[in-house]
């Protein structure tokens, strides 16, 4: 949706006009708000044009900045940079090659007036008088600029040491049309590095000037604009050259067209009627924020640089890199199954592959793309397998899986949930490669830490239960870890009671102590149906979903000093609430499954937990032509419970709905 349009330089006028007449139609473009969350601390997203899966997301970085680089509220602009991940935390990373219209020391605003951006696609105008157009391919940014006639300069500053988390780079003139060179960035949080070769191009000759600490200047004689073309690579500067030289033949209107064209495929694979224009937005926004990474880095046939700093060859395969897998192992990989199932494969080997080539917890120092981190890898790995993405060879990677495992030495209560769910995974994973002791080993063992952990922390509950970061606990509490391994509900239930967790779960809800603004407990609403409580599952979904009275007493990583009261989710630059990340996906994958009427609530396995959707009707286009339908009967309001659901007109009593069924297609009917 191309918000904010009102004073448009001419220059990229022409570009927006072309849209409707082309396609005749309405696009899922449309329904997409990328302003949406990139005001303040309010999901750390930017709205830089980018393709799925793109390795380059190119837009402004204001003054002061905030995570992925953009604020809203904010129209003082560093620079225009060619990469971001999308809200992540610890003040995100990327931002390399920034570049702008006017010197270091004079200030440089953007005309929020002017501003539009759609999926593939971002321009503005500011203050200096140029307009800046902005699209992209997986690995190269496409950047116009258009000066003002009556400037008594027509240059570009660069800064090749820019960077949101620390950056060097090596970098010289090849050609008055090319610079080429090598970047070295830190990751997210200050962990590890990601190294890029590039190759900056400008279809106009240019005189080079070097500036001091990193910078230069790009003058050009008595121009109206340039364009500038910057490719990335993970191997060499000759690899990002010849990306760029091979895309001569293609203009900026042909590259934008063919960005739009990627985002509506993908974003046609799922189809909502009914609910409100919001809801709509918010739906197929999540859809495009879900779809951002990983990030697509060498296609098959084409060599990348591994996390091992060596290159390897992409056989028969693409390779995918940049992961928050602690954050998105939660649903994005699931949500994603279904969104682009004909990419899951490759990223489910481009996961094998970081065990063979060197994997650590966070970042390692020879990452080829920005990223964050990799625990609960396998289980990711584990879910795709149950959720029918085909050549998962685990033999690549099971040594290291057990190693992985065998280093764990979990402390606080949190930690030792999270290792119950690697445990449990490993026990999974060995059953299915038919290592029989290591299954029993591995399962006796996430048993009795969970035994152990559960009884002595979360069974008895204190007031304590309530505090932040109680116990050493990880951005999150004992209520919200207590409900981290929903495989083992049954034990729960056995030591507690089925009637007395339904009491205690419902009491964490009312008194507002779950937390949407994290991810520890954001699968906790599905556990009511696990517990013969749908009806509930419903409320609290339907309540998170559209309620703007709701509670909320947690932050992403504290306890507000006044709780915020709102919804979690909102079409407006302060989309998510307070100070809530929107992680690299994660917090987009858990609307858009509730949204839709299911949710993956056991990563690991093929289940998904129903409940009734926002939306009348909602069809998942499948592959070979099957869809899922989803759709209501007899709903005359939305926050009522329905009576039953029904799978091809058979009851499922459950409210639990298998992978295997979930793929042949059919109807699902929410009955009321």
């Amino acid at each position: 949706m191309a918000f904010r349009i009102k004073l448009l330089g001419l220059v990229c006028l022409w570009l927006i006009a072309g849209d409707k007449s082309v396609y005749g139609q309405q696009l899922y473009t449309d329904l997409v708000n990328l302003f949406m969350g990139t005001s303040g601390d309010h999901g750390q997203v930017s709205p830089a044009a980018t393709v799925p899966f793109g390795m380059v997301a190119v837009g402004p970085d204001s003054s002061p900045r905030q995570h992925a680089g953009y604020d809203y509220a904010e129209t003082r602009t560093s620079g225009i940079s060619v990469n971001r991940l999308s809200g992540v935390g610890c003040g995100g990373c990327g931002g390399n090659l920034s570049i702008r219209p006017v010197a270091y020391e004079q200030e440089w605003k953007r005309i929020p007036e002017t501003e539009t951006a759609s999926p593939g696609y971002y321009s503005v105008a500011f203050d200096d008088g140029t307009t800046v157009c902005l699209t992209a391919t997986e690995r190269m940014a496409v950047e116009k600029y258009h000066f003002d006639r009556k400037k008594k300069e027509q240059a570009l500053y660069v800064d090749f040491f820019s960077s949101f988390s620390g950056a060097s780079a090596q970098y010289k003139k090849v050609s008055d049309n090319e610079i080429q060179g090598v970047i070295q960035g830190g990751n997210t949080c200050g962990v590890g590095a990601y190294q890029l070769a590039f190759s900056l191009y400008t279809d106009i000759p240019f005189i080079y000037t070097p500036l001091e600490k990193g910078k230069g200047k790009l003058s050009f004689d008595n121009v109206e604009g340039v364009e500038v073309r910057i490719a990335l690579s993970s191997v060499s500067p000759m690899e990002a050259s010849w990306e760029v030289k091979e895309s001569l033949r293609n203009n900026f209107d042909q590259f934008r067209r063919t960005a739009s064209d990627k985002w509506n495929e993908v974003l046609s694979r799922i189809e909502v009627e009914g609910g409100t224009d919001e809801e709509r937005i918010l739906f197929y926004t999540s859809l495009y924020r879900a779809s951002l990474s990983p990030h697509e880095v060498a296609r098959s046939g084409e060599f990348y640089r591994a996390t091992d700093g060596n290159l390897h060859l992409a056989d028969n395969k693409t390779f995918y890199s940049s992961w928050s897998i602690w954050d998105t192992f939660r649903a994005k990989f699931t949500l994603l199954n279904l969104l682009v199932p004909d990419r899951m494969p490759d990223i489910a080997h481009s996961l094998l592959l970081l065990y063979r080539n060197g994997k650590e917890a966070w970042s390692t120092s020879f990452e080829p793309t920005p990223s964050v981190r990799t625990e609960h890898t396998a289980t990711v790995l584990l879910d795709c397998y149950h959720r029918g993405v085909k050549g998962i060879d685990f033999s690549i990677a099971y040594q290291a899986m057990k190693e992985e495992v065998d280093a764990l030495k979990p402390k606080s209560p949190d930690q030792q949930m999270e290792a119950v769910t690697d445990l449990w995974t490993l026990s999974q994973i060995a059953a299915i490669v038919g290592q029989t002791e290591d299954e029993q080993k591995y399962k006796a063992l996430a048993e009795q830490l969970f035994e152990q952990t559960w009884k002595k922390e979360f069974m008895n509950i204190t007031p304590d239960y309530a505090k932040m970061g109680g116990n050493g606990m990880y951005q999150g509490t004992a209520w919200q870890y207590r409900w981290a391994a929903p495989f083992y509900l049954d034990k729960m239930k056995e030591w507690v009671g089925e009637e007395k967790l339904v009491e205690q779960l419902s009491y964490f809800f009312n008194h507002s102590l779950y937390n949407q603004g994290n991810e520890p407990d954001i699968h906790v609403p599905y556990i009511f149906n696990k517990l013969g409580r749908p009806d509930l599952t419903r409320d609290i979904v339907y309540r998170l979903l559209t309620d703007d009275k709701m509670v909320h007493l947690y932050g992403g990583n504290a306890e507000f000093t006044t709780p915020y009261v709102g919804r979690a989710f909102r079409n407006h630059p302060e989309g998510y609430m307070p100070e809530m990340d929107e992680d690299d996906g994660t917090m987009s994958a858990w609307y858009a499954f509730s949204a839709m009427g299911l949710f993956p609530l056991v990563i690991g396995s093929d289940e998904y937990e129903l409940v009734a959707p926002l939306f009348d009707k909602v069809v998942l286009h499948l592959p070979e032509g099957r869809d899922l339908v989803i759709t209501t009967k007899n709903r005359k309001k939305r926050n009522k419970d329905a009576k039953k659901v029904l799978l091809n007109g058979v009851e499922l009593k459950d409210f639990c709905l298998r992978h295997a069924a979930l793929e042949k297609g059919g109807t699902l009917t929410f009955v009321f």
